[in-house]
């Protein structure tokens, strides 16, 4: 399965993904910080996020009531409430909801050395565990990780988590900063902003 800074990228991904869905962007002026020109905490949110399942490896077996549909739906309800005052709702919720449901997609798509295989995607609906085959992320070990093999398996690892979504996140940041500057040159013409 891949590694929790793998999925900190893809839910970095997912949330920069979502942000170019069109709506509310004015508080994006030009000469904003990098950080919010990056999705402030809402992106730190969504990295958090998407490494959150893999939380159930310190109370629970590990790919079961975590890595479900079950699990997206009260992230979402969650986000929901959260972001109720905010405006913004549904802006929020779908970017949360996103972030964590892209852990259930890298896990998918990853290699699973393990027994059963995979991960109990529909729970509570059903026991079934369900994998991909792709084998698109490689296997990280979560024991002994400071022995030299397994640190050299998770560098692995890692590394070509970056390399399979650093194109993506550049294309993406490549796009909402050209986004954000015509937003910018529009609200600094005196235009209204898009909605």
């Amino acid at each position: 399965m891949p590694s929790p800074f793998g999925h900190a990228l893809a839910g970095v991904l997912t949330a920069w993904t979502a942000d170019l869905i069109p709506g509310q962007r004015t508080w994006r002026r030009s000469g904003s910080s990098w950080l919010a020109r990056a999705g402030d905490g809402l992106t730190l949110t969504c990295a958090a996020l998407a490494a959150a399942p893999d939380l159930d490896l310190l109370v629970a077996r590990h790919r079961t009531m975590t890595h479900s549909v079950a699990a997206v739906a009260v992230v979402g309800m969650a986000a929901a409430v959260a972001a109720r005052r905010s405006g913004h709702l549904a802006r929020i919720a779908s970017m949360c909801v996103a972030a964590y449901a892209s852990h259930l997609l890298l896990d998918w798509m990853a290699v699973d050395l393990t027994v059963p295989r995979g991960l109990q995607l529909l729970w509570p609906f059903t026991a079934c565990w369900y994998i991909s085959e792709w084998n698109v992320f490689s296997p990280t070990e979560r024991q002994h990780l400071f022995a030299p093999h397994v640190m050299r398996l998770n560098a692995i690892a890692i590394a070509r988590e970056i390399a399979i979504l650093s194109p993506f996140l550049l294309i993406v940041w490549l796009v909402r900063m050209k986004a954000f500057a015509r937003l910018a040159a529009q609200v600094s013409r005196g235009h209204e902003a898009p909605q």
